[in-house]
């Protein structure tokens, strides 16, 4: 049997940070709704850079994966090292979507053609990244900390813990959007918020089956018992 080529640990942990932010990226740039995740950073950005006009999409993101990290210190009753390596990952993770945000910004994509293949580029993109990141034992974002350790604390199965945290963020989402700019205003929650959830899991599921076919995951350093301790 040929030998797969390897795929070290610590080059999916960057390539995934790449591939969500310029995954991220593109879906703001098509306008047609982002995923249930990053709607409400998404919105809370929209909402404070009209006063602060610094206040960017990739700053809001880290903010808010910190205020979830004090979240779950507070329900857990204690913080773990583990956590200041998540809030690491959202700091890194928001700076490169900022780096992405403007560099799209520069090209001259208009149309309705244009915005949807960023639309369906940036799901596809953030696909590889969520699935690249699951093949690292480096520390992902607060997003999947949170529910990890809350499914943890609760008893209950991670999945039913993830669709739970989905719902509460699409519904967080719509509330404050409604807030922000009106009743029946829907900004960052569109359609493309819903086709997204509807096939976001069998997407990155395919890719992750695609990468496992293809290649070994191994670690280049011997740094797993540092992150995962």
């Amino acid at each position: 049997m040929k030998q797969k080529p390897v795929f070290y640990a610590e080059l999916a942990y960057v390539l995934g940070i790449l591939a969500m932010s310029l995954g991220t990226a593109l879906m703001e740039r098509a306008d047609f709704g982002m995923s249930m995740i990053v709607a409400p950073a998404y919105l809370l950005h929209l909402k404070i850079s009209q006063t602060l006009p610094f206040y960017t999409f990739g700053m809001s993101e880290y903010i808010l994966q910190l205020t979830l990290i004090i979240v779950i210190s507070l329900v857990m009753r204690k913080f773990k090292k583990g956590y200041l390596f998540c809030f690491a990952t959202a700091v890194i993770y928001g700076l490169t979507l900022d780096a992405c945000i403007s560099l799209l910004a520069l090209a001259p994509f208009a149309g309705i053609v244009w915005r949807a293949f960023c639309y369906f580029a940036g799901m596809l993109v953030c696909a590889i990244g969520v699935s690249c990141l699951f093949h690292t034992y480096l520390p992902p974002e607060a997003y999947e900390l949170f529910v990890k350790e809350l499914s943890g604390k609760l008893g209950t199965e991670i999945h039913r813990t993830k669709t739970a945290y989905d719902i509460v963020s699409c519904v967080v989402s719509v509330l404050l959007s409604f807030a922000f700019f009106g009743f029946g205003h829907f900004e960052g929650v569109k359609l493309g918020t819903l086709f997204c959830a509807l096939i976001n899991g069998a997407l990155i599921g395919h890719v992750s089956r695609f990468l496992e076919r293809n290649w070994e995951f191994k670690d280049a350093f011997p740094w797993r018992p540092i992150f995962t301790a």
